[in-house]
């Protein structure tokens, strides 16, 4: 956290990115607790944004002061993002990170650590462009110090959240980008979870012959809830799977 502190404090003026995942909220608290002047908390809203997320970016700036910003970071305006290649996150984050240099003339800073830098991950190309930092990167931190961290904290309902990408990255590459497909994976979703496993990994998936949805050991019950939703949506069923990360991804990228 010392680290952390000291490139956080030659920061003045920071807006933070924050999607409502693990790494970024706890870069906000991060920040706040480190008396960053003028920080600013950044989060998007849009139909590839979890309703929950969007609550819960909400609820930590409400109990803990935060200086919130909501804005539409405007991806849908943007053909090269709907039409959802496999470098979607780069027209996402382009068009993200414009967007916060409108509302801020300071800094601005995403949750990315280490172990992203392992991935595939077309979002930090534009991030290079817009000379965004990764303070946990710059602190050595890869995903299991940032949830130590979060721990540390005392944030509890974050610290052990599950990895939440935005509801985009479960829609097969090629498929265009649509609310209506954005909204039936919400719905799927947050109607199955509370059936899942606690902790474990949930995908909806919509992929070119039909609906797939993703996770561990689905009882009956799951089963059922999924084609009846898929039937009341006329959508085909494909059935479930095991959790793959970045199954959605059809090609390997360049």
């Amino acid at each position: 956290m010392t680290k952390l502190a000291a490139i956080l404090a030659e920061l003045p003026g920071l807006a933070i990115a924050v999607s409502g995942g693990v790494d970024s909220m706890t870069l906000a608290h991060a920040a706040h607790r480190a008396g960053v002047p003028g920080l600013r908390v950044v989060h998007a809203l849009s139909p590839a944004v979890p309703e929950a997320a969007t609550s819960r970016v909400r609820d930590h700036a409400a109990r803990f002061g935060w200086r919130l910003t909501e804005l539409d970071a405007g991806e849908f305006a943007d053909p090269g993002y709907r039409a959802n290649p496999v470098n979607r996150c780069y027209f996402c984050k382009t068009n993200l990170y414009a967007r916060i240099a409108l509302v801020s003339r300071g800094p601005i800073a995403s949750g990315a650590n280490l172990d992203d830098l392992k991935d595939y991950r077309p979002g930090l190309a534009a991030a290079a462009e817009h000379s965004v930092r990764h303070p946990f990167v710059e602190a050595g931190m890869d995903k299991e110090a940032v949830r130590a961290l979060a721990r540390a904290f005392d944030l509890a309902d974050i610290s052990e959240l599950p990895a939440q990408p935005c509801l985009s990255s479960r829609i097969e590459t090629g498929i265009a980008i649509s609310a209506e497909d954005l909204a039936f994976v919400a719905r799927m979703e947050q109607t199955l979870a509370p059936h899942a496993a606690p902790g474990s990994d949930l995908r909806c998936r919509v992929t070119h012959g039909g609906i797939v949805v993703e996770a561990a050991a689905p009882d009956e019950e799951m089963q059922r809830i999924a084609r009846t939703l898929c039937r009341s949506a006329h959508r085909r069923f494909l059935g479930f799977r095991p959790y793959r990360r970045g199954a959605a991804f059809l090609h390997e990228h360049p």
